[in-house]
């Protein structure tokens, strides 16, 4: 469900469309976010919104003016060029951004403030309920009403509200600290506790949670389901090419003959292995103060147990709770969730190169599209544009995420600041994964394959039975039986007529023969037909599903 909605940024009304969109061909930014009922800090009225981006020219801005306007920004005062699709550093932010904002909301600057607000206000909260902290009186419900308000209503004129604080101050965190005093100052209650706001707290106790909280949610919003989705298209190319037989090809020879779906069944299992492994993965989050052993805490309050107060704050907020750390959590699980998601990614890269090598052979073709170009000088062309695409932006996620995953568990003595900038682009990684993913998807969408050429294939490859029929020779005691297919094929034009003469000179039980004599590379195929009929009940065992 979307929600179409005019909002007000800097000053200037833009209406909300469905992508990143000048209006006039320049300045002016009009965007749809998607709506979701179940994120907790959305109202059944509101919708997202993403933080700095900016509406700098006025919508009724001719056509004319837009033009000379773009001339002039290419020019001498390119350093001035407003932040719009086309000006963006990150093709995400810009080209792709269709296909990737509903990411935006978690893993975004504007998503960081957001949760940092959160934890602030449940950590206020949560005080309020300790009845060893006097100061801070159990909270009315209306007070409690008016805290959920801040998160649940949380806005991009919030955010910013914030940004403005931070000018000001130079420090983020502190900045939403002095927001929610702000906000709350006024309420007969809560302005009593203003300073109880980031009690006993260092800045890395709100950000890790608050990152945690945008990794969690990201992960089970967006990527996950487009994982599922993935799976769920390779599998239906699966069962409904089941029966399709096709020649394999190890060493980039032919090979003994497989189905096209048990292949693809091979693929859609790697990956949901993979993903299921991605959504066991336990995010983790700390409320240990500056150095991660209470010491504010119990010089305050002596007679709180603050390590058990944190593990149920941290609980509460859906997060696994780690006992042991310096300022910082020390981010392992990030390293090893980062590290799973290559792997995935390292998955559909072989899908999407194994694809682009079936086009190659002729195995596949394109619905095509009137009025599309494949080539701009060769007009034959229908270019397997998707899956390139996935492949390039899994390789530009996994370089990415790989350095994530190799820097993040690595921090000077109790902390340092490396890792701070770096949390700020989980996105990159997060959003070309994917990207990916929906290229592949959308590549799925235009396959047709191309029966005759598999068999024709298969046709031309009679020296693939060499296997099954030496085999057979084995059980019944034929003297050298590989050798004397070796003789036969190796480097020699073989075709069914001189196989089936082979097999009839064997001394071998006449229903055997009969077997070998029956059998085709189209036939010659196992049980792969099979298997890739059951590869949803396969994905379900490994998910833990119950099968019926």
């Amino acid at each position: 469900m979307e929600l179409e909605a005019t909002f007000r940024v800097s000053g200037i009304n833009c209406q909300a469309a469905p992508y990143y969109n000048p209006i006039c061909n320049y300045g002016t930014l009009n965007l749809r976010f998607p709506y979701h009922h179940r994120l907790p800090h959305l109202s059944n009225a509101s919708f997202y919104t993403l933080s700095n981006r900016y509406c700098k020219a006025s919508a009724k801005e001719s056509s004319t003016e837009a033009v000379e306007k773009g001339r002039k920004m290419s020019g001498d005062d390119s350093h001035d060029l407003e932040l719009v699709s086309l000006t963006a550093l990150c093709p995400l932010d810009g080209r792709y951004w269709a296909k990737v904002k509903e990411l935006a909301a978690y893993v975004g600057e504007y998503g960081l403030i957001r949760f940092r607000v959160l934890v602030e206000v449940k950590w206020l909260s949560k005080l309020s309920q300790i009845p060893e902290i006097p100061e801070v009186p159990r909270f009315s419900k209306d007070a409690e009403t008016y805290l959920q308000g801040l998160i649940d209503g949380f806005s991009l004129d919030d955010a910013m509200e914030v940004k403005k604080i931070e000018k000001v101050t130079n420090h983020d965190v502190k900045a939403v600290e002095y927001f929610l005093k702000q906000r709350c100052q006024s309420h007969p209650e809560i302005g009593k506790v203003l300073e109880f706001f980031h009690f006993a707290c260092t800045s890395e106790d709100i950000n890790n949670l608050a990152h945690a909280l945008m990794l969690k949610e990201a992960l089970f919003m967006v990527i996950l389901p487009a994982m599922d989705e993935v799976i769920s298209a390779i599998s239906d190319i699966a069962i409904e090419n089941a029966h399709v037989p096709m020649l394999s090809r190890t060493h980039g020879q032919p090979a003994s003959p497989t189905t096209l779906g048990k292949e693809m069944a091979i693929f859609a299992f790697r990956l949901s292995q993979e993903k299921q492994d991605i959504s066991k993965i336990k995010i983790l989050g700390k409320f240990a103060g500056a150095v991660g052993n209470y010491n504010a805490h119990l010089v305050a309050y002596p007679d709180i147990n603050w390590p058990q107060v944190a593990e149920e704050f941290v609980a509460s907020l859906g997060i696994d709770f780690n006992p042991y750390v310096p300022q910082i959590e020390p981010h392992d699980y990030m390293a090893k969730l980062f590290h799973s998601i290559i792997q995935f990614n390292n998955i559909l890269v072989d899908f999407d190169r194994d694809i682009w090598g079936y086009f190659s052979l002729g195995y596949f073709k394109q619905i095509t599209k009137a009025g599309e170009i494949g080539s701009s000088t060769m007009p034959h062309k229908v270019n397997p544009i998707d899956f390139e695409n996935s492949e390039g932006n899994l390789g530009v996620a996994n370089g990415d995420l790989s350095h994530l995953s190799m820097k993040l568990p690595i921090s000077r003595w109790q902390r340092d600041l490396t890792d701070s900038t770096v949390l700020r682009n989980m996105g990159v990684g997060l959003g070309h994964s994917l990207l990916a993913y929906k290229n592949t998807l959308t590549g799925i969408g235009k396959l047709q394959f191309n029966e005759a050429s598999l068999s024709e294939d298969l046709n031309r490859t009679w020296e693939v039975l060499a296997e099954p029929i030496q085999t057979v020779m084995r059980r019944y005691g034929v003297p050298e039986p590989y050798e004397k297919l070796k003789e036969l094929t190796r480097g020699k034009a073989v075709t069914q007529e001189s196989m089936r003469e082979f097999i009839k000179n064997l001394d071998i039980p006449g229903d055997a023969m009969m077997t070998l004599l029956n059998l085709t590379p189209q036939t010659y195929v196992g049980a792969a037909a099979e298997l890739a009929k059951n590869i949803k009940t396969a994905i379900n065992l490994v998910n833990g599903a119950r099968v019926l």
